[in-house]
């Protein structure tokens, strides 16, 4: 009940009873709103200032789960990578070494993406950086997990062919032991028979008798077969896949014919003196991937230890080459 508030009136000398109007009774009740609103106002803020809401907990027990999801994803991507990356190495360096293949550069393994921009939709997104850069390392790693997929499926398919690619590699001198006078220049820089200069010797002479048989060193096609006053003379260039080739130079004749299969120890032709030669002697090449390389290293399954360290002696002289 309110409390009935007097006045004293000093013309009469009584207490009159204090009346109020309309207007008085809703600014009073306006007063007493806002001061309590205001007042309430303060308590809320005061009290979210030093506690959290219900929906504001349940806010942070989120993200928390997202920050330690998302770092635990971090953490397996990272490891990902790092296993992934042991797997390159060894692909490059053993794997594709053993099958005779040349390893994968960088700039496939590493390459991006080209084109528009894919992560444009992501840019609007709250914490779109983070988001971003998880999603292009997931792309990157995605992309690298299928190069080496197609590496080891290259592989494989070596791998069945590991039978075919050991026949077909030159392994075994072309002439035989007990044919040859001497070796006569190995792989180098000689001194040239004609023209009496220093200059690059790219194969290994053989010194044998004219008409002594000349073998494929590895299984392989006849590429080229070739006659002619100069240079090799009568010589072949027989092609053996997998990057290898080799010639056989300054034959005194050869019995096979362009685009025939040959096998490893067939004879082929015989040793002469054609093209540019002072004397009867085979000149033999290995090419690989289009390079002229050593011969020296191919003839293990051709020579003892003894015979081939005395080759690899014989070969590194200085000498005279034949042609």
């Amino acid at each position: 009940m309110a409390k009935i508030k007097y006045y004293y009136d000093t013309k009469t000398l009584n207490y009159q009873r204090i009346e109020k109007s309309n207007f008085d009774k809703v600014k009073n009740i306006l007063i007493y709103i806002t001061a309590s609103s205001f007042s309430g106002l303060i308590m809320i803020v005061f009290f979210f200032q030093f506690f959290d809401s219900p929906k504001e907990m349940k806010l942070k027990r989120e993200i928390s789960e997202l920050t330690t999801q998302y770092n635990l994803l971090n953490s397996e991507l990272s490891q990902i990578d790092f296993v992934l990356k042991d797997m390159q190495e060894r692909d490059d360096n053993i794997y594709r070494v053993i099958f005779e293949a040349d390893p994968i550069p960088n700039s496939i393994r590493k390459a991006g993406f080209g084109g528009v921009n894919r992560y444009k939709h992501l840019e609007n997104l709250t914490n779109s950086e983070l988001i971003t850069s998880t999603t292009k390392k997931i792309d990157e790693i995605t992309k690298q997990i299928y190069i080496q997929s197609k590496s080891f499926d290259e592989i494989i398919e070596l791998a069945k062919n590991k039978s075919d690619m050991l026949s077909s590699i030159p392994a075994i001198q072309p002439v035989a032991n007990k044919n040859l006078k001497r070796m006569a220049s190995g792989y180098g820089y000689r001194m040239h028979p004609v023209y009496k200069t220093r200059k690059l010797h790219t194969g290994m002479d053989f010194s044998a008798p004219t008409g002594t048989p000349i073998y494929a060193t590895g299984n392989g096609r006849v590429e080229k077969v070739t006659k002619s006053r100069s240079g090799y003379g009568r010589h072949v260039i027989i092609n053996h896949g997998y990057g290898y080739k080799t010639l056989y130079g300054h034959m005194s004749k050869y019995i096979v014919k362009r685009g025939q299969r040959v096998k490893r120890g067939e004879i082929i032709g015989y040793v002469g003196s054609t093209g540019t030669s002072v004397a009867p002697h085979l000149h033999y090449e290995v090419h690989k991937d289009g390079r002229k390389i050593n011969p020296a290293p191919f003839y293990y399954n051709d020579l003892t230890p003894e015979e081939y360290e005395k080759m690899l002696e014989l070969s590194s002289k200085f000498n005279q080459s034949f042609d």
